[in-house]
């Protein structure tokens, strides 16, 4: 626990000493891509690729993100979920990753995509949003509405979902940023889905595993992040009919 406690500690020195500069990096992109399968390994990722998603007719598990997700500044298939679909086919396990992360995106902006973002054969969903509305210092509770809509959304389609947490930048005070921070937990107490405390675990606030803005995991961070994700992923997989 308290060597946990120390690398959300050093994420949030990160951020608090990047939060400018990444609140103008965070509206730089837009959020009017389409998701692409994490299988696919085309150009370095900056959002999400343009086109159409082509339907393997698999059982789909879809990662709703940010940049974070989307794998900006690396190579598409060194993001970390298309490390989760390459840990799925080398189990065998027959279930294709959608990558529907947006370089920029807030909780509020994957509210508004979520209906296509949960198109086709869906059981997993995976949502790692909320650190760009912390580095604008948006309300707490807005965000709480909009992951809470969000998770109802897939469970009335019997959609199972896997909560990730990110941490504020502490500029915002002790109050806002505990209270984020606890949002997450609150939310997958209250909606008794899986969660991962925190999602940039083990890397955040390490050098070598972060590009230059700091914030950005390299190829080999979002390995770590792909092990953080998993450890709480696998156990979901027993649930996911392929057949």
């Amino acid at each position: 626990m308290s060597r946990t406690l120390e690398r959300i500690r050093s994420g949030s020195a990160v951020y608090a000493l990047l939060a400018g500069m990444l609140a103008g990096l965070a509206g730089c992109n837009t959020a009017s891509e389409t998701p692409t399968s994490a299988a696919q390994t085309a150009q370095p990722a900056s959002g999400l690729s343009a086109g159409e998603i082509q339907h393997s007719g698999r059982p789909r598990i879809v990662v709703l993100g940010d940049s974070l997700t989307a794998g900006l500044g690396i190579l598409a298939d060194e993001a970390y979920p298309a490390l989760l679909q390459r840990r799925l086919d080398e189990k065998g396990i027959s279930c294709e990753v959608v990558n529907a992360g947006v370089s920029g995106d807030t909780t509020a902006g994957g509210l508004r995509r979520l209906d296509w973002a949960l198109d086709g054969d869906v059981r997993i969903l995976i949502v790692a949003l909320g650190g760009n509305d912390a580095l604008r210092g948006l309300p707490v509770e807005e965000m709480k509405r909009n992951l809470s809509q969000i998770i109802t959304t897939a469970q009335r389609r019997h959609i199972a979902v896997l909560l990730a947490g990110i941490e504020a930048p502490p500029n915002f005070g002790e109050t806002y940023t505990t209270t984020f921070r606890q949002t997450f937990g609150d939310l997958a107490r209250q909606y008794k889905v899986a969660f991962v405390p925190f999602l940039l675990a083990g890397v955040a606030g390490m050098p070598q595993l972060n590009q230059r803005d700091g914030i950005h995991p390299t190829a080999d961070g979002a390995r770590i992040i792909a092990e953080t994700i998993w450890s709480a992923l696998e156990p979901m997989l027993g649930s996911v009919r392929t057949s």
